[in-house]
């Protein structure tokens, strides 16, 4: 039996260049006999953590929304890849948003792969490094036994699309092989 793999795609585009990595890391994925399943965080209603506090007591947040579903998912999966485009030297708001609402369950998310998929239009993948270590912040800082398995950059990318042209497209697509 494969893993679970879980893809978390923060692009604000569906077929966006970074969902297109995605897509590409799924099918090498599936195609290697893991289950994957890819979660585009846009189709989501996920609230801005509002620092209340009650999720360590009761690891749960009170916002009824549709993080829980997403948070028992990353629990869950043996692979977790997250997929950002890079806005400022940083990953997108979308993202974060579900990184900063992990809280009340992040002690769960214990020994699990993480690849990340990073997108920009800068072609300089240096731009890229503050996103990563912000990824990086989050699962080595936070996280119980996490294992950094790939990272892929898409540099260079300012059109939706441009990345089919892109060395990236291969990179994700072998990478999911590799599961």
């Amino acid at each position: 039996m494969g893993k679970k793999v879980l893809i978390l795609s923060a692009s604000p585009r569906k077929g966006g260049n970074s969902d297109t990595l995605c897509d590409e890391f799924l099918r090498g994925a599936r195609e290697s006999g893991n289950e994957a399943e890819k979660i585009f965080l846009r189709d989501k209603r996920i609230g801005y953590c509002t620092g209340c506090g009650v999720c360590y007591k009761r690891h749960r947040c009170v916002q009824g929304d549709d993080m829980a579903e997403v948070l028992g998912k990353m629990v869950e999966a043996d692979v977790i890849v997250m997929a950002t485009p890079v806005y400022f030297y940083a990953m997108n708001a979308q993202m974060k948003t579900v990184i900063d609402r992990a809280a009340p369950r992040y002690s769960e998310i214990k020994d699990k792969e993480f690849y990340y998929l990073l997108t920009a239009a800068d072609a300089d993948p240096k731009m890229l490094e503050r996103a990563l270590e912000g990824f990086r912040g989050f699962t080595e800082d936070c996280l119980t036994n996490p294992h950094e398995r790939g990272v892929v950059y898409g540099v260079g990318l300012w059109q939706i699309g441009a990345v089919q042209k892109s060395p990236a497209m291969k990179q994700a697509y072998e990478m999911g092989l590799k599961v």
